[in-house]
């Protein structure tokens, strides 16, 4: 499974890439993301250790995240160290063309990986429905990018 979705936010990069690679924020625009508890002092650097236990398909999942790669307001990668099967999220963010003077951000979110068991058939629908999930969870990040940029 190879899931990528892209958009552009009305936002400078600085506050897009703070807000989206903040595992505690993840909470607040991953729908499936229920709590983060980090294993020694929160932050976002290389070699940081995190856990998410997510919702997927009705089913509670526990995952163990490391940060492997941080470019501040360029690219943030993390994979799973435990957890039901492996997982590499990438983060990356970059400047848009302004529009009337307003700093515009892209952004791609990307997950690969291969369920254990999972059979080709069955990939195919968890493709969608991550691909489904991945595009409401960027919405869901405008909404709270905008809360940001309103205060």
């Amino acid at each position: 499974m190879d899931v990528t979705v892209a958009t552009v936010f009305e936002a400078p990069r600085a506050l897009v890439a703070e807000v989206a690679g903040d595992p505690e924020q993840a909470v607040r625009w991953f729908s499936n993301v229920r709590s983060v508890r980090w294993h020694g002092a929160p932050g976002v650097a290389e070699g940081a250790v995190v856990d998410l236990v997510t919702t997927f398909l009705g089913r509670e999942l526990a995952y163990t995240y490391r940060v492997l790669e941080l470019v501040p307001e360029q690219r943030l990668v993390m994979r799973t160290e435990q957890g039901p099967h492996p997982l590499e999220t990438t983060l990356s963010w970059w400047d848009e063309e302004p529009v009337d003077g307003s700093p515009r951000t892209g952004m791609s979110l990307r997950n690969t990986g291969r369920p254990r068991g999972m059979t080709t058939l069955a990939s195919g629908a968890v493709t969608l429905g991550m691909k489904r999930a991945m595009r409401r969870d960027l919405e869901r990040l405008r909404l709270v990018l905008r809360e940001h940029t309103v205060s």
